[in-house]
Order: C-alpha cells, then sequence, then structure tokens
C-alpha cells in the first residue's frame, strides 16, 4: 500500500492542474492579507474561496483523476494486492495531495498573517473540506461507470452543498421567521459540511456576535471545545461513510 501511495501522490503533485491550483490560492491568499489591513476582513474574503473553490476543484479533480486511472487500477486489483488497500492508497494519495497543494497556497500565509487560533481553525477547515470532497468524488466515481454521468454527479453534490442547501434553510428561514426556529437552523447546519467549516471560522472572528440569538445559540453549542469536538466528529462522518460505501463498491465491482 505504501508504494501505491507514494506512487499516487508524486503522480498528482507533478500535475500542472494541482501546481496551478496552489499558485492561485497563494496569489489570492497573499493579496488578500496584504490589501487589508484588518486581518478578520481577510479570513473573511478567504473563507469564501475556501468554501466555493476548494470542494469545487478536490470532488472535480479527484473524480477526473480516478477515471483516467481505470487502467492502472484494474492492473492493481490482477496482482496479489488486497482491493481495500488499493482504494486506501488512492483515497490516501489524493487526499495528500490536495491537502499539500492547498497548505502551500494558504496555509502558509494564514499562519504567516494570522498566526493563532483563527489562523489554525481556517487550515484544518480548509483541509477537512478537502478531505471530504475527495472521499464524496470517489463515492461517485464508483457510482458512475460512466465518467461525464459521474463528473455530472459530482457538480450536482457541490451545487447542492454549496449553494443549493444554504437556500433551502434561507427559505425555511423565512417561512417559520414568526417560529422559534434557532435550534433548527443548528441543527440544520450540523448536517452540511461546509456550514460546519464556516461556523468553525466565524465563530473564532466574533462574527456571530452579529447574528444576534441564532449566533449565540451557534457560539454557546459550536464555540466550546467540546463543540468544537463534535463538529469535527460530523465532519469526520461525512469523510468516513461516502469512503466505507465506495469501498465496499469497489470491492464487489466487478472491473
Amino acid at each position: 500500500m505504501k508504494g501505491i501511495t507514494v506512487f499516487v501522490i508524486t503522480d498528482i503533485l507533478k500535475n500542472r492542474i494541482i501546481l496551478f491550483y496552489a499558485l492561485i490560492l497563494g496569489v489570492f491568499s497573499w493579496s488578500v492579507f496584504s490589501l487589508e489591513d484588518n486581518t478578520s476582513k481577510g479570513i473573511l474574503s478567504l473563507l469564501n474561496i475556501i468554501l466555493l473553490t476548494v470542494p469545487l476543484v478536490s470532488i472535480i479533480f479527484s473524480n477526473i483523476y480516478m477515471y483516467n486511472s481505470a487502467e492502472f487500477v484494474e492492473l492493481l486489483v490482477s496482482q496479489p494486492v488486497k482491493r481495500s488497500s488499493i482504494w486506501a492508497a488512492l483515497f490516501t494519495g489524493l487526499t495528500v495531495a490536495l491537502n499539500a497543494a492547498f497548505l502551500v497556497g494558504i496555509g502558509i500565509p494564514a499562519l504567516i498573517f494570522v498566526p493563532e487560533m483563527t489562523g489554525i481553525m481556517v487550515i484544518l477547515a480548509g483541509m477537512m473540506i478537502t478531505t471530504i470532497f475527495v472521499s464524496i468524488a470517489m463515492l461517485c466515481s464508483i457510482l458512475m461507470r460512466d465518467k461525464a454521468r459521474g463528473i455530472g454527479l459530482s457538480i450536482i453534490i457541490w451545487l447542492f452543498l454549496s449553494l443549493i442547501y444554504d437556500g433551502l434553510v434561507l427559505f425555511f428561514m423565512f417561512q417559520y421567521a414568526d417560529y422559534p426556529i434557532e435550534k433548527a437552523m443548528v441543527f440544520l447546519s450540523a448536517f452540511n459540511p461546509i456550514d460546519l467549516a464556516r461556523i468553525q471560522v466565524l465563530l473564532q472572528i466574533d462574527v456571530a456576535a452579529l447574528m444576534g440569538y441564532t449566533g449565540a445559540i451557534f457560539k454557546k453549542l459550536f464555540g466550546t471545545p467540546l463543540g468544537l469536538l463534535v463538529s469535527f466528529l460530523l465532519m469526520s462522518l461525512w469523510v468516513t461513510i461516502p469512503y466505507l460505501i465506495s469501498l465496499k463498491l469497489f470491492k464487489k465491482k466487478d472491473l
């Protein structure tokens, strides 16, 4: 497994798309922090790019890589190597390579300009989002044999979690604005990994104070060490569940 993982990481890091991805993230993050005197505003601008671009690149790149590696996977399956080891190596390789690009592009500037808990939280949130969408991409690739359908499914999932889900939550909020729905809003946000990442970063810069009673509930539930642990456990489930489902399907799939 170690040899396969190293090969996948090396292969991905040599890909020009990954190098360009790291470069674009780096240019954006350095520009944001250099132009903004207030680091909180810089973090908010950076958060927008993390919550939109990072999951999109992670899920699309991972999906395409899995389809392009179909012959390589078939070759590995024909060898005396466990399928679980092959799948774990591919997942680890994709996760390490994409997170490395994220750390170079955003992690280093965040630590330099915001060397405190806020910067660390931005990095952790971005890495968790990357890992989650790699896991989802692998599930999409195993569910859909056709490459176009697999990529289409990946884009739909990204759109739903990044944009549509929040729209549905806002619709729910406006429809039942006369009722005490703050706790329900927190409950709904907990089922979206992108919302969980956003909440944790916003709580670190006290933007939740501007959100009224709902923000107070967010701070009460997610602003404590226990709440932080629970939120990362929920995000870990978003990594684990799609991966285990994809692994089970891969073991049964006739290649």
